[in-house]
């Protein structure tokens, strides 16, 4: 699950290739995937763990892959450590302690593309360096639209509740574990 898991993160990391926005944005609609891991990683791992495992894993390759700034580091540590507070608190066992969990996990996305708002020179300079010219022009008015991010922020939290639904629904097996 953790393979998945870095390959939606992949997969998401890509969209920018259509366009900033797409990158900047898309984590709102990843928990749609996130939650089927996320489910069946909870299912396997009953205790501490799940949620550390695969954010982790998407950590350590960020790290090796020269990914992993300052920012990330931060923003996944502490979605992690709520995902796992929550999980324990709502229990183990339960469908509660999931779905509570779940809504901090589902912005995992979301710490990897923060740069862009808390390093933006970095981040242009790095679109310099690794995209076609003109990118990093088109990515200022992506950084520069706060009120839409704020949107893309707010709505992950439904897209989360429906995804983690829509999981339960599909992967009846793993979710009939939970009480």
């Amino acid at each position: 699950m953790a393979v998945a898991f870095l390959a939606t993160f992949v997969l998401g990391s890509t969209t920018g290739l259509i366009h900033p926005a797409c990158y900047a944005y898309v984590g709102a609609l990843l928990p749609l995937i996130f939650a089927f891991i996320y489910l069946y990683t909870c299912a396997n791992v009953r205790g501490f763990g799940a949620a550390t495992i695969l954010n982790g894993t998407a950590l350590v390759i960020g790290l090796i892959a020269g990914e992993a700034d300052t920012t990330y580091i931060i923003g996944i540590t502490v979605l992690t450590a709520l995902a796992e507070i929550l999980r324990k608190v709502g229990g183990y066992e339960t469908l509660k302690g999931l779905r509570w969990s779940f809504l901090p996990f589902a912005f995992s996305f979301f710490a990897y593309t923060a740069h862009w708002w808390t390093d933006t020179e970095s981040a242009l300079a790095a679109a310099v360096e690794e995209m076609p010219a003109g990118y990093d022009q088109m990515m200022i008015p992506v950084i520069n639209n706060i009120p839409m991010l704020v949107i893309a922020l707010v709505v992950t939290i439904p897209v989360a509740i429906l995804a983690i639904r829509l999981a339960e629904r599909t992967l009846k097996k793993a979710a009939a574990t939970f009480k």
